[in-house]
């Protein structure tokens, strides 16, 4: 059977790429433009994500201080799961869940709704669930609803459908490269994750859309209609900013340091995998398709627990800037380790719309941050870029995506010293991790999420009236 499969592979990706040549023989043009306004969309429903999640961020804030967190907490977090999960059953079903999922179903010839409707529903709902504490990030919806975009624009294009597979894998790449202001990060997740392909015309079009997006939101960010964490200013130009600027050294022998922390995180990576896994799968036993009592219980749940804890959980934006600046001491790096690894597994299980690796990275740091720490303890020395290969490292165990990891880790410091000792822990945790399972966690999820969407997508249908065109006018009578 393999020696039968792989020429029939090879005969498709040749079939592919000279569709897709043809295409662009004949539209270079319109192709062109396509993909800068696909970058564009991406960059502005990125954007407008980080911004309405950021204002709901704070008005939650602003209402702590004025309201015991007992109250505020678990209202917000009931109000949002009721809300969101209103709008994801009966608006657009395939707008639940991570985003990365639908995408990934998208290009292995699933059933999976697409287009702009999904990505607006997306956008609004997991601006509210994420606003009102579902301790999520905006990267899996910016994925989905870059990918959307690029759908309707391959719709408009009527690019055959190898192309419309490219182009809207490079849309997921691009809400990537817009939200973590990453361009490198997200086409490299676009062709190792979501496309698996090297073909030179693919990498073009992928390069085209995940870099136009990044220059769109640096734009963007500067017209004031978005928050943008590029650097673009009105009198010298695009820059270069760092989100943050640690002291980097890396020494020979802090090698062994960062295998031995790549090995940990890859294990501690896999077996979140699995509790993301088990509580998504026990909360489809428990609920079915019931997506608003779902959402709406994991709200209160995850109120409550954060109304239990100290005020430096109440804001995770600021809980992050502390775990990556190295302020945070072990008691708190490991206690923000506990309280993520559990929540966010609620909140998946929940449906939200809302992505893993935000949290995945403030995971990945914090064992860094503590693992950092205990070394120096024990043997007087700990390599100073170990958040940071952390942080990298527990998004490639839970992803296998090493190389993707690597990049969106190195986009924090924009710093090229601080990539080879991340790739070494990335490289230590993806082969650890791969031991156990050779999937990644978005794999696993797929058939999960996609099952519980066609259920909702069929009772929304049956609910909905069928349209009855009316009669043609009849001939008066003479």
């Amino acid at each position: 059977m393999p020696s039968l499969s792989e020429p029939k592979q090879r005969r498709h990706h040749l079939g592919s790429s000279r569709s897709i040549r043809k295409l662009l023989e004949r539209k270079w043009l319109v192709v062109v433009l396509a993909l800068a306004l696909t970058g564009l969309g991406a960059a502005i429903t990125g954007l407008l994500f980080k911004s309405g999640m950021n204002l709901l961020r704070d008005w939650r804030l602003d209402l702590l201080k004025d309201l015991p967190a007992w109250v505020v907490l678990p209202a917000l977090g009931a109000f949002g799961g009721l809300v969101s999960g209103w709008l994801v059953t009966n608006l657009a079903p395939a707008a639940g869940g991570a985003g990365i999922t639908h995408i990934m179903g998208f290009l292995r010839h699933r059933s999976v709704p697409m287009g702009l409707r999904v990505g607006l529903v997306k956008l609004v709902a997991g601006i509210i669930a994420i606003g009102c504490g579902f301790p999520l990030g905006p990267e899996g919806p910016s994925v989905q609803m870059g990918g959307s975009v690029a759908w309707k624009m391959s719709r408009w294009l009527r690019a055959p459908v190898a192309f419309r597979r490219v182009i809207v894998a490079a849309g997921g790449g691009a809400g990537i490269a817009a939200v973590f202001s990453a361009p490198i990060g997200g086409f490299i997740y676009a062709i190792e994750e979501l496309l698996h392909s090297a073909r030179p015309v693919v990498l073009l079009l992928v390069l085209i859309t995940t870099f136009s997006a990044d220059t769109w939101a640096d734009v963007i960010g500067f017209l004031g209609l978005g928050s943008s964490a590029g650097g673009l200013s009105s009198t010298l130009g695009f820059q270069l900013e760092r989100e943050y600027t640690p002291l980097i050294r890396f020494l020979p022998v802090d090698v062994i340091y960062l295998v031995v922390l790549g090995a940990v995180i890859g294990l501690l990576a896999e077996l979140y995998c699995r509790y993301v896994l088990t509580m998504q799968r026990q909360a489809n036993r428990w609920f079915g398709d019931r997506l608003i009592l779902r959402m709406t219980l994991c709200g209160l749940v995850l109120g409550c627990v954060y109304a239990a804890l100290p005020n430096t959980f109440h804001n995770p934006s600021e809980l992050e800037h502390q775990i990556a600046d190295g302020a945070a001491d072990i008691s708190l790096a490991m206690t923000s380790f506990v309280v993520l690894f559990f929540s966010t597994g609620l909140a998946a299980a929940s449906g939200a719309p809302g992505g893993l690796f935000m949290p995945m990275l403030t995971l990945g740091g914090s064992i860094g941050l503590a693992c950092g720490g205990w070394m120096e303890a024990l043997t007087g020395y700990a390599p100073t870029t170990y958040v940071f290969a952390g942080m990298g490292a527990f998004v490639a165990g839970c992803s296998r995506t090493p190389i993707s990891a690597m990049f969106l880790a190195f986009a924090l410091t924009k710093d090229l010293l601080i990539l080879k000792p991340i790739l070494v822990a990335c490289l230590m945790s993806f082969v650890v991790a791969r031991i156990f399972n050779q999937h990644s966690i978005y794999e696993r999820q797929m058939g999960m999420e996609l099952a519980v969407e066609e259920t909702l997508e069929r009772r929304l249908e049956r609910h909905r009236r069928p349209f009855i065109p009316p009669a043609p006018p009849t001939a008066p009578d003479h």
